[in-house]
């Protein structure tokens, strides 16, 4: 009996290949579709999920409130955690992380390693990240020792044993120990590097007055919690310890901290503070949408063409039902068939996802795998999906097809029953109001996308070549050289570029209000040189730049931005110069204040900014270049490098590029919707194209007696589309206002954002009007211009 069910399936298949073709193409690219986006989404959840100790791994992040407001920070105090594992028995184990950076010398050779990381010796006993060489209870324990990665070892080592090597760094000043070789770090972890420092090379050798710190930052914190601890209750805690402990320094400084606990796995798609959770876990939300709308429009497909085609079987299954075929035998024979084209859909769609996976990774610009044939769960789950979709896709037309009554069918009344007609007028709809919506979302998430990259930054990026040279006499003499370079412009130091690059400081700062009374600020602080301003193109509101003719400016001068200034209570720029200010090692007067500008990322908001005038900490050299011949410029730029700075390795980036970079994640996610939402599209199309067929062999005759009538191709034509664009536009009426909505809520993310106008509620619709039209007259236009006599004697 079954047999016989697969044979009759088949040849059904067989008999009408267009129908069989549409459907299981369909099927297999959306299934593809959503298989690929299932993939990303299973990678993006599965961020630190591989740690055995997982439930119980949290990241500690702090809540900096001052009278200026409150700040969100990733990093935590130097030795709280210290602290309150002494203090609290719910504490098993704490373990802190520094994301640093190295020049390293080997062999005479120089090379800058960008990707390091400093840890406790600790590190391995909460984290599951393996060493193959070394040990992990005492391979970070010594001052000055190293782990390396297996790739970078291989890169500075080749085939030899790295395990007691050693090499200098910080331009020869230190010698590193090679005590372990670790596996590459996955790519879903927020935790990770290139090189892993022991955390007491910083804490004992390069900094020592960092073990008696407070209230400085810097350090990424984690806990592991004793099993069966209540974080919550942990938190309540860590509060009221911190407030017994360090009381009276906050009352005294103005400075409240409070630490909060973030699960380790959660950190990458819901945190707030620093890893752009909360725009994560919306991507993600965005993208599991999409594979479950192109799904959903893959089956509406499925529904509508076996549902048209309903007529045509209807007398096959009167026939069935008069011969003695039960209901249950009919709806298995149909529920079959739908099935044969969901697992031939599969197959197919197990070759598309092969071929499409190196070209998906490379967009979403992360390996989400490298492949789902050695990989049964995936395939199990692709083949799940593939007969779930058979089951629902098909339940309808398989229990409508078997309850049509065998004597009306029979007399050839099932034609002219509108509950079909109803149910595929309402399948068309939903597909196109979902295209409509993807349209729409995909316009709006690309044009916030170029507000952010072209919106005015308040400062100059272009043509700025940034090197980080390091401090002293070395950057000296090198400034000193290029300077009379004709190609050379101006040239600045600083400790921090607008847009990244380089480090500025958040610091404790007490400054004279409006009022005339002190009031404490967290001041992001950034030290220059008196030509940093004009160099980036910074605009004075009120007061002057630094001076090197003025000695007092490096020690008792500051600049503020307008938001420090706002924040003070200072109506007018002009009233706050003159005033006093005091933070850490400078205490003097506010000398300038800076209109607002984005030295980081339109992501964020603007904060309140400080600059000081100081060479100490002035790593970065900034070059003003002019576009004639660059590469020329650079290799005499890399000649004098070489000449003053032989023992560091020579390294650029031009700002633009750099700050650029900071939307290479949007740009994925940007490119990846288009694609995802025109492959929904297609799939719309095909169902369309289908359908319309359908009905334009149904009423060939009827064109064929309009055209011997005198119609005209175009009259013929706008017949037939009249009821199809008709759906369409209710499609457009229902999707426009919700994507509105949705839209507007996913732009409030943003701190700074584009409008949404109304062209782009016109665009959409003239685009799946056109597309629409176009599907439907390809086959209109054919049948249009047939021979009437020839649909004629189809009667």
């Amino acid at each position: 009996m079954i047999k016989n069910y697969f044979k009759i399936a088949w040849r059904n298949l067989l008999k009408f290949k267009g129908y069989s073709m549409l459907n299981i193409g369909g099927l297999a690219i959306g299934m593809s579709a959503c298989f690929l986006l299932v993939l990303y989404i299973n990678f993006e959840f599965s961020y630190d999920d591989f740690h055995s100790k997982k439930d119980r791994l949290y990241r500690v992040v702090t809540d900096i409130t001052t009278p200026s407001g409150e700040h969100e920070n990733t990093t935590v105090d130097w030795n709280i955690l210290k602290e309150l594992q002494a203090e609290l028995p719910e504490i098993e184990d704490h373990t802190r992380v520094l994301n640093t950076e190295l020049d390293i010398q080997i062999n005479s050779e120089n090379y800058q390693e960008n990707n390091v990381i400093a840890a406790d010796s600790t590190f391995f006993n909460l984290f599951d990240f393996k060493l193959i060489q070394g040990h992990p209870k005492t391979a970070l324990n010594a001052p000055l020792s190293i782990i390396l990665t297996k790739s970078t070892a291989k890169k500075y080592f080749d085939n030899e044993q790295a395990v007691g090597k050693s090499f200098s760094i910080m331009n020869g000043k230190y010698n590193v120990k090679v005590t372990g070789i670790i596996n590459d770090f996955p790519e879903n972890t927020i935790v990770k590097g290139d090189m892993i420092l022991s955390m007491s090379t910083f804490t004992r050798i390069l900094d020592p007055s960092l073990q008696n710190s407070w209230a400085e930052f810097g350090n990424s914190g984690y806990l592991l919690l004793q099993e069966n601890s209540n974080p919550t209750i942990i938190e309540e805690k860590i509060k009221l310890y911190n407030e017994k402990a360090h009381g009276e320094l906050m009352e005294e400084t103005g400075l409240k901290l409070v630490y909060r606990l973030e699960l380790l796995k959660d950190v990458h798609l819901f945190s707030h503070q620093g890893n752009n959770g909360a725009a994560s876990i919306t991507k993600v939300y965005i993208f599991g949408i999409i594979a479950f709308f192109i799904i959903l429009i893959a089956s509406i497909n499925f529904i509508n063409l076996t549902t048209a085609r309903s007529t045509e079987r209807a007398k096959e299954v009167g026939i069935r039902k008069v011969i003695g075929a039960q209901k249950g035998q009919l709806t298995l024979q149909f529920l079959i068939e739908t099935i044969i084209i969901c697992l031939c859909a599969f197959i197919i769609s197990i070759g598309l996802t092969t071929i499409g996976l190196p070209y998906f990774n490379e967009l979403a610009g992360k390996e989400v795998t490298d492949t789902i044939i050695d990989k049964p769960i995936y395939l199990l789950s692709l083949l799940a999906i593939a007969i779930c979709v058979g089951l629902i896709a098909g339940a309808y037309p398989a229990f409508a097809l078997s309850s049509f009554n065998s004597i009306n069918v029979l007399k050839g009344k099932f034609s002219r029953s509108s509950k079909g007609i109803w149910l595929r007028k309402g399948l068309v709809i939903s597909q196109f109001a979902i295209s409509v919506f993807l349209i729409i979302g995909t316009i709006i998430i690309y044009k916030q996308t170029n507000f952010m990259r072209n919106k005015d930054l308040g400062f100059s990026k272009e043509q700025l070549l940034i090197l980080e040279t390091g401090v002293g006499n070395g950057q000296d003499r090198l400034r000193s050289a290029l300077i009379e370079h004709p190609n050379i412009v101006s040239i600045s130091t600083s400790s921090g570029v607008p847009g990244g690059g380089g480090s500025k400081e958040a610091i404790l700062s007490t400054l004279e209000n409006e009022g005339g009374h002190n009031q404490s600020l967290a001041l992001i602080r950034n030290h220059v040189d008196a030509r940093f301003i004009p160099q980036f193109g910074l605009k004075l509101v009120a007061g002057r730049n630094f001076s090197k003719q003025l000695a007092s400016d490096s020690t008792k001068a500051v600049i503020l931005n307008e938001k420090a200034i706002q924040i003070l209570g200072y109506a007018n720029p002009k009233n706050a110069i003159g005033k006093n200010f005091d933070q850490g090692d400078k205490k003097g007067q506010i000398i300038g204040v800076l209109k607002d500008f984005h030295f980081r990322s339109l992501q964020h908001e603007i904060r309140p900014l400080s600059i000081v005038m100081g060479g100490s900490k002035n790593h970065l050299l900034t070059l003003k270049v002019t576009t004639k011949n660059i590469p020329k410029t650079l290799k005499t730029i890399e000649n004098y490098w070489n000449q003053y700075l032989p023992n560091k390795p020579f390294d650029y980036y031009f700002l633009d590029e750099f700050f650029d970079h900071q939307y290479r994640s949007e740009e994925h996610f940007n490119k990846l919707l288009l694609i995802f939402t025109i492959l929904a599209i297609f799939i719309s199309i095909l169902g369309l194209l289908g359908l319309s067929s359908y009905n334009i062999i149904q009423r060939r005759s009827e064109i064929g007696v309009r055209k011997v009538m005198g119609a005209s191709v175009f009259d013929i034509l706008k017949n037939i589309s009249a009821d199809f664009l008709k759906l369409i536009a209710i499609s457009i009426l229902i999707a426009t206002p919700i994507a509105w909505y949705f839209m507007h809520q996913w732009l409030q993310d943003f701190a700074y954002r584009t409008n949404i106008d109304w062209w782009i509620f016109l665009i959409s619709s003239i685009i799946v009007l056109s597309i629409a039209l176009l599907t439907i007259s390809f086959q209109a236009i054919k049948t249009a211009i047939a021979n009437p006599i020839k649909n004629l004697k189809t009667e």
